[in-house]
């Protein structure tokens, strides 16, 4: 009997023939995320939206204010920075909104380009599905999001 006659059986860690599609799948979906992040992080720069939001909080400031009294309690916080004082003094709660609402995307883009990266990559590398020579490259690319994270971080 020849290979040909008996069918390969995949196993949940041998990558099937469907893996490489998935995988190109997953980096075009990571890579349309990227260009949306660029997207928006120019809109962010262009009205001046950088820095609008005081802290960074990873887990917690993935929700915007709700309340007016948090809107008050943010902007209260941005008036103390230069950015407010050197380009925006003056604003209203209204147009602070505005330009928070462009630095709250471009945050939640951040984080959401790390999770479509992260997820994917150690669902792919506990299979044993990525290509020999691949993952070093795709841990140095999760590396280099991470650094570009951090610095975001250490600017805030």
């Amino acid at each position: 009997m020849t290979s040909l006659s008996h069918p390969r059986i995949a196993t949940p860690l041998s990558p099937d023939r469907s893996t490489p599609n998935a995988i190109a799948i997953w980096l075009y979906g990571v890579a349309l995320l990227v260009f949306c992040m660029v997207v928006v992080g120019g809109i962010t720069r262009l009205t001046e939206s950088g820095l609008s939001i005081t802290e960074w909080n990873v887990v917690t400031g993935t929700l915007p204010p709700l309340s007016e009294a948090a809107w008050v309690a943010e902007f209260e916080k941005y008036k103390r920075i230069p950015e407010y004082i050197e380009v925006n003094a003056g604003m209203s709660l209204a147009e602070f909104k505005t330009i928070y609402f462009w630095e709250y995307v471009h945050r939640l883009l951040g984080r959401l380009v790390g999770v479509a990266f992260a997820l994917p990559f150690a669902w792919f590398a506990i299979r044993r599905a990525i290509p020999q020579g691949y993952g070093w490259r795709l841990f140095a690319l999760f590396a280099l999001g991470g650094l570009q994270g951090a610095i975001g971080w250490w600017m805030v």
